[in-house]
């Protein structure tokens, strides 16, 4: 079944870009509120919940922007990319988080996305 892609938007209030950076582009960053466990291998990452591993291989990034993951396992080269930008009218820092979702998979795999941004959300203070 094919997947659409959809994409949600965080206000991470008055978060610094390069302290944002640092949790969403390294695997000690990923492991304080993505993954139960993250390691880095070049440009991959192995991540861990629950004792189950998923590696991720990095396919695009541009420092204190964005980063592209893809799911080393996914034939159909779906993705997930976490994007960083600054609101021109507020000057809040924002997360764009961008994902690939089956109809059926939408509503949950959208709540899944709530909960760890506002864990990391929590953890920046925000």
């Amino acid at each position: 079944m094919a997947k659409n892609k959809y994409q949600l938007e965080y206000d991470m209030k008055s978060t610094p870009v390069q302290m944002l950076w640092s949790y969403i582009a390294t695997d000690n960053g990923l492991k304080e509120w993505f993954a139960d466990d993250a390691k880095q291998s070049g440009r991959e990452m192995v991540l861990e919940w629950n004792g189950v591993e998923q590696t991720v291989v990095i396919v695009s990034v541009r420092t204190d922007k964005y980063i592209r993951y893809h799911w080393k396992e996914d034939a159909d080269k779906n993705y997930f990319e976490l994007k960083i930008s600054v609101s021109e009218l507020t000057d809040n820092t924002i997360l764009t988080v961008t994902d690939f979702a089956t109809d059926e998979e939408l509503e949950e795999s959208k709540n899944l996305w709530n909960y760890q941004i506002e864990t990391l959300q929590r953890l920046l203070g925000c």
